[in-house]
């Protein structure tokens, strides 16, 4: 017995280090790749390594620093300038010629012109440095092994089994839990806000299928380790070391994954049915029932008092007990297991369901709530360092993922100072088109890697990893003289005295996971966590956690910890380190903007507002957090100049906003060109496409003519009434038929947030038939055709901005988009032609007109009056 258990420990050892060899191989690899990319780099090279923080050398680097290349960065930089130049000049030649006949419309349009250069300078300081930061998982490595990683908490968040189907948060959990970093280290949070008992018996069918699904994902080396990913693959290039076995595999696993997926897909059935089963026993009763025959302590399918959606009890189960530190070894094939797991770990990480107490009385605050009780549970129970959070649809693409960050974190440089890293958000199901800019390169690619050159990349709501104690509302080390001290913080995060004690060891960044007894006592304590009472009296919400009343938590509460002095990283990597979904309805990408947008204008008019933030927020940073929270005033005046031609359509006289107009024309060409200009240089640096680019550019001019002046709308009237607009959630469930891919693009849902859009595209269509009108009725070759031409160029380009919106309310008609073109095509003939044979029955009618004496005489249809 001795000789054997001798054996299988050397046996445990072997395989440990087999499984550390492919761990380093996988980054070698990924290193070489990275190394291959930056030979051919025309635009990035090496930055100078400064000790950020002056830590001491001979420390090895965790990543390393790109800077764009001088011969892009100055002519880009001197573009800008030259362009504010333009746009001084632009106003003062304007004030200088004042358009005396329609002051009120020189004024106007003069106060507009000056908020859009505002806007766009706010927008373009930020982007003077970008820089971008690869993390060198190598250093990594080499540094911090195995046993020295720190640990992670992982926050995943859902609240509807419908909006947000219970697959996409099943295949999130299970990349969670088959993620390449030290099983042991890090513990998966899911915090169903809904109460749903489907949530619940979900979770319990992902622990039997991740014993099967996570082992074959460590033994063949599986990427991407979202089971619906990887088997929605077409090709899937091996890089296991073990190819006889992974067809054989490959086959048993692909089998009981489907039907693991028959289960999921029929939870809401079977708790339907075995409910109504148990409640024609008990007489009057109507409660869910779970499969032991208790009663859900959660949301009923038909709900009663306590056990609504808004009111029930709070819920905590641990799933999966966290692991021992030892690797398991698997068992060899069987009849009853044919795949040979004897050479694999078979452990599995610390998994926790959290449902937390709701009250009709008390405002649950939607997803912050959400996030800040998983961070006082998560305290009691693994208390590790750093914390990561995912949307419910967000699934890690790159196993490597949560060890790219720990470069960040831990660099010797400013790691200590370093709050958050911020992946960018990558999308699957979009369609190849992009139509509504959902892939929104343009933000993730430019905008962030520029805030990157700062004080960092504000915080995205998911994809983030975070230092513990910077969301407890701590200060960063360079500004505090001594270790974390409690005293004078206890009255803002609670009176939970467990949960106070828990802190000084949460700010230990390389300290692991401690396994815990969750006994009678830690139960009370956990259950205290999660009341609603809790945070009464605290600053939870404010300046500990993630903050409330804010449609958009996420850019406040980076936002908040940015102005306490912490820095934060932008972490892009290949693969992507994870993918979501994204709505490709229009309805519903719009309702997605219109919270994102009226979430940003609340911000401005917070305690939270950029212009009063401390001095320790960057200068620039500080402009960016500003444009981030007023940029959709700017489309009110987009909205008002795209109605403007309803003035002149049909009237003899011209309204000008300046004088002369030919010269006002050729100012707003040449300034307008110089910012796309700007743009391309953009797109060079980023790494985008040309698409990327101009779906951008399109997507903005749809919100800017109907869901930014809707949030303009919206916050005026919070400021009006003093009370919150809500927002509903994004639907990811699409309505449209399964059948075909992309269904729900072609889906028209007629809301009124459609209506400004459309009467804008209407406007416009009539000012370019209007326009081609009147250069026919007054000669091709006249002053007055000419301007109208002129001004038919800004109908022509709102209308080319405005495509893909056209093509949306078509539905299933925009699947040919020739169509669209024969329909612009005979609008603005029609148009045209109305407007001629109008003009000419006019003059007709003024020719027939003719005074004698006192009376006037007209012919209207042959008959005189």
């Amino acid at each position: 017995i001795s000789c054997l258990a001798r054996c299988s420990y050397l046996h445990s050892i072997a395989t440990a280090y087999t499984m550390a060899l492919r761990v380093e191989a996988l980054v070698a690899t990924d290193t070489a790749a990275a190394e291959g990319r930056r030979a051919k780099d025309d635009v990035w090279v090496a930055a100078e390594e400064g000790d950020m923080s002056g830590a001491s050398a001979g420390r090895p680097l965790l990543f390393r620093t790109m800077k764009v290349k001088g011969s892009i960065l100055h002519p880009y930089r001197f573009l800008i300038l030259v362009r504010l130049v333009a746009i001084i000049a632009f106003f003062a030649w304007r004030v200088e010629h004042r358009n005396h006949d329609g002051m009120w419309l020189w004024a106007t349009s003069m106060v507009a012109d000056a908020w859009f250069g505002f806007s766009w300078l706010l927008n373009q300081l930020p982007k003077l440095n970008p820089i971008k930061r690869v993390p060198d998982l190598a250093a990594l490595a080499d540094l911090h092994g195995e046993a020295v990683l720190p640990g992670i908490d992982v926050f995943v968040t859902t609240v509807d089994p419908v909006d947000e189907p219970v697959m996409y948060t099943v295949n999130t959990i299970l990349s969670i839990l088959a993620a390449d970093y030290p099983v042991d280290k890090y513990a998966c949070y899911l915090s169903d806000d809904g109460g749903s008992l489907v949530h619940y018996e979900a979770m319990i069918q992902i622990v039997h299928f991740a014993a099967l699904w996570v082992p074959f994902c460590r033994k063949h080396c599986i990427e991407p380790r979202s089971p619906e990913n990887y088997f929605g693959m077409k090709t899937r290039p091996y890089v296991g070391g073990m190819a006889g076995e992974f067809m054989s595999d490959h086959r048993r696993v692909r089998r009981e994954y489907g039907e693991f997926k028959v289960i999921i897909d029929s939870l809401s059935t079977t708790i339907r049915r075995r409910s109504d089963a148990y409640n024609k026993r008990d007489d009057g009763v109507h409660a869910t029932w779970m499969a032991d025959g208790t009663q859900w302590a959660g949301t009923w399918i038909e709900q009663a008092d306590n056990h609504r959606r808004g009111q029930h009890a709070g819920i905590v189960q641990v799933m999966l007990d966290h692991p021992s530190c030892k690797p398991q070894l698997g068992s060899s094939a069987r009849t009853n297991n044919p795949i040979d797991l004897s050479n694999v770990d078979t452990r599995l990480p610390m998994l926790v369901y959290i449902s937390r107490e709701k009250h009709p009385g008390y405002d649950n605050q939607k997803k912050a709530g959400a996030m800040n009780v998983m961070l006082r549970v998560s305290a009691l129970l693994s208390n590790a360092p750093f914390v990561i959070n995912f949307d419910c649809d967000h699934y890690i693409n790159n196993s490597q993922a949560l060890r790219a960050p720990m470069c960040f974190m831990l660099d010797p440089r400013d790691g200590q100072n370093t709050a958050f890293v911020q992946f960018p958000q990558r999308f699957d199901d979009v369609d190849p088109t992009d139509r509504y800019s959902n892939h929104n390169r343009v933000f993730f690619d430019g905008t962030m890697l520029s805030l990157n050159g700062l004080q960092g990349p504000t915080y995205l709501g998911t994809g983030t990893m975070f230092r513990r104690v910077a969301l407890y509302g701590m200060e960063p080390p360079c500004y505090r003289a001594e270790n974390i001290k409690l005293v004078g913080k206890a009255a803002e995060l609670g009176n939970s005295t467990p949960f106070l004690n828990s802190i000084p060891d949460g700010a230990i960044q390389e300290r692991s996971i401690t396994p815990v007894l969750v006994d009678e006592g830690l139960s009370n304590d956990i259950a205290t966590l999660m009341t609603c009472t809790y945070e009464d009296g605290s600053s939870w919400g404010r300046d500990v956690g993630w903050v409330y009343n804010i449609a958009t938590e996420d850019v406040v509460t980076g936002f908040r910890i940015h102005r306490q002095g912490w820095r934060s990283m932008y972490c892009s990597m290949e693969p992507a380190a994870f993918r979501g979904t994204a709505p490709i309805n229009l309805t519903e990408r719009l309702y997605q903007v219109l919270r994102w947008s009226g979430g940003s204008l609340e911000v401005f008019f917070s305690h939270s507002n950029a212009l009063i933030a401390s001095r320790r927020l960057n200068p620039l940073q500080r402009i960016a957090y500003l444009n981030m929270s007023i940029y959709p005033i700017a489309t009110m005046f987009i909205l008002a100049y795209s109605f403007f031609p309803v003035m002149w359509l049909f009237s003899e006289q011209s309204y000008y906003i300046q004088r002369p107009f030919g010269t006002f024309i050729m100012y707003l060409v040449v300034v307008i060109a110089m910012m796309h200009v700007i743009g391309m240089f953009e797109v060079k640096w980023a790494g985008i496409t040309l698409q990327d680019w101009w779906r951008n550019e399109q997507f903005y001019m749809i919100a800017a003519t109907g869901v930014y002046p809707t949030a303009v709308l919206y916050m005026a009237l919070k400021l009006i009434r003093g009370k919150g607009i809500y927002f509903r959630l994004t639907s990811k469930q699409t309505e449209a038929c399964s059948d075909e891919k992309f269904a729900d693009l072609y889906t028209v849902r007629w809301v009124p947030l459609l209506i400004p859009t459309v009467a804008v595209l209407i406007v416009n269509v009539t000012a370019v038939g209007a326009a081609i009108g009147k250069a026919a009725t007054w000669g091709f070759f006249t002053d007055q055709a000419w301007h109208a031409v002129l001004g038919m160029v800004f109908n022509v380009g709102t209308l080319v901005l405005l495509y893909p919106f056209a093509l949306g309310i078509m539905g299933q008609w925009g699947k040919r988009p020739g169509i669209l073109l024969v329909m612009l095509v005979m609008a603005i003939g029609t148009v045209g032609l109305l407007y001629v044979t109008l003009q000419q029955d006019g003059h007709r009618m003024s020719f027939l007109t003719r005074p004698s004496g006192d009376l006037h005489i007209a012919k209207i249809g042959g008959i005189s009056l």
